[in-house]
C-alpha cells in the first residue's frame, strides 16, 4: 500500500500532462535505447548480466567509482545471472499485482553489492526485466509525487509502494494520461518538478 491515498486534482493531471508532453519534446528519441537494447536482451535470455547493469548505470547516469561497484565486479556473472533471473521472473508475474511483483524483484535483487538499499539502479534493473510492467524510481519522480500530495516515504518497502501509487494514479488517470504505461508515468514524475513551483514543505 502507499503511504497516502493517491488522489490527484484535475490541476495535478493537467500538470502532469503538460510534464509528459515537455518531456517528449525535450529528450531524444534515441535517449532510451540503451534501455531498449537491454530489455531485448533480457527478454531473450530470461536475466541480465553485469554489462547490462553496466549499460543501465550509464542510462541513469549513475557514478560507477563507488566501493559497490568494485564489490559487484567481483561477483560471478552467473550469480548476477541467478539474482536477476529471479527478479525478472517475479516483476513478469500476472499473478502478481504490479505492487506485489515489484516487491518480490527488489527482493531478489538485495543479495547484489549495489541493490541492498536506494532504488534507483535497482528500478532500472526491473524495468529492463518488465517494461510493461515497471517504472523507474528517482528522487526527481519522488519529489512530483509529494508536489502532488503524495506522500511515499523512504522506509523499507518504498520500491513497491512507488508502483502502487503509480498504479492509483494511472487507474484513476483522464485522457490522455489513462492509456499510459506505467514508464510513461515515471516521465512525466521526472519532468513534473521543472514545470511545477517548489512543493511546500510539510
Amino acid at each position: 500500500m502507499t503511504d497516502q491515498g493517491a488522489v490527484v486534482s484535475s490541476d495535478g493531471w493537467q500538470r502532469l500532462i503538460t510534464a509528459r508532453t515537455a518531456y517528449t519534446q525535450a529528450v531524444s528519441a534515441h535517449y532510451d535505447e540503451i534501455l531498449h537494447h537491454v530489455a531485448h536482451r533480457a527478454q531473450a535470455e530470461g536475466s541480465l548480466g553485469k554489462a547490462d547493469i553496466g549499460a543501465l548505470l550509464l542510462w541513469k547516469r549513475l557514478r560507477a567509482d563507488t566501493p559497490w561497484a568494485g564489490a559487484l565486479m567481483a561477483v560471478a556473472d552467473a550469480d548476477v545471472r541467478r539474482a536477476t533471473a529471479a527478479a525478472m521472473a517475479a516483476v513478469r508475474d500476472t499473478s502478481l499485482s504490479r505492487s506485489a511483483a515489484a516487491r518480490a524483484g527488489r527482493a531478489a535483487l538485495a543479495e547484489l553489492p549495489g541493490f541492498t538499499s536506494g532504488d534507483a539502479l535497482a528500478s532500472a534493473v526491473l524495468t529492463a526485466a518488465a517494461p510493461d510492467r515497471m517504472a523507474v524510481y528517482d528522487r526527481r519522480a519522488h519529489t512530483a509525487l509529494r508536489s502532488l500530495g503524495v506522500t511515499l516515504t523512504h522506509s523499507r518497502g518504498r520500491y513497491s509502494r512507488y508502483i502502487d501509487a503509480i498504479d492509483r494514479l494511472l487507474a484513476s488517470a483522464p485522457d490522455p494520461a489513462r492509456s499510459w504505461t506505467p514508464r510513461e508515468m515515471d516521465t512525466a514524475l521526472y519532468h513534473l518538478p521543472l514545470n511545477s513551483p517548489t512543493p511546500p514543505s510539510t
